[in-house]
């Protein structure tokens, strides 16, 4: 569990980096935004036949830092749309 928050906190973190501009999110959303996109990543790494969901390997880490830096742009447009309303 703990190399879960782990990896998520890295992919995460990985994904922020990538993704160009600065993002208005705390450790927190980093954090959950690296977990769902580490899950994500680890489903279609499975569906491709490289391992289970929960294994680390090569392609689950590099589509989870995929899905992350999604995640990351789908959560800067919502954040940007309740600053617009206000």
């Amino acid at each position: 569990m703990i190399g879960f928050l782990v990896a998520g906190l890295i992919i995460g973190a990985l994904a922020r980096l990538i993704k160009p501009g600065k993002q208005n999110l705390g450790i927190l959303a980093t954090l959950a935004l690296g977990l769902v996109g580490s899950l994500i990543g680890g489903l279609i790494a499975q569906l491709f036949g490289t391992g289970d969901i929960w294994e680390l390997n090569i392609l689950g880490f590099v589509l989870a830092v995929i899905a992350a830096v999604l995640l990351i742009g789908v959560a800067e447009g919502l954040a940007g749309k309740r600053s617009t309303r206000a």
